[in-house]
């Protein structure tokens, strides 16, 4: 989903799940993933809502003015939203794609004009990172 640049990631969350295509050995893609994992910024109760309903776990840090809030409210602000850490290490990955994405100053900066031009970048440069990660014949 392409967005403005100064746009906050968060509000795209719900139509980038609905996007998402899950690839197996065999059969169609699954359109639900088992997990999601994210930073704090989507930390949301309507995201965690929309994945409670799809039976997507959430691997989502709680907020800290969210927690202190829960917590203020005592049992009536509900239970501690759970969190798996060993799942969520492995966000490490895509976070290190994002930033491999980005050693390109166009994409960094985002200094194309319109989003097809930027669009057309993200896929060159995703495509020169799939090709360099191919094993090398001897």
């Amino acid at each position: 989903m392409l967005t403005p640049g100064q746009a906050a990631d968060s509000p795209q969350f719900v139509p980038v799940m609905d996007k998402i295509k899950v690839r197996g050995p065999v059969g169609r893609p699954r359109t639900r993933p088992d997990a999601a994992a994210g930073d704090k910024a989507y930390s949301s109760r309507a995201n965690r809502a929309y994945l409670r309903r799809r039976g997507i776990k959430a691997v989502i840090p709680e907020k800290a003015d969210q927690a202190a809030n829960r917590k203020r409210k005592g049992r009536h602000g509900g239970r501690p939203v759970s969190h798996d850490p060993e799942l969520y290490k492995q966000r490490n990955t895509a976070e290190r794609c994002i930033n491999r994405m980005k050693d390109w100053r166009g994409i960094a900066f985002r200094t194309d004009k319109t989003p097809d031009s930027y669009l057309a970048g993200l896929h060159l440069r995703g495509a020169i990172l799939w090709l360099r990660s191919l094993p090398t014949r001897p």
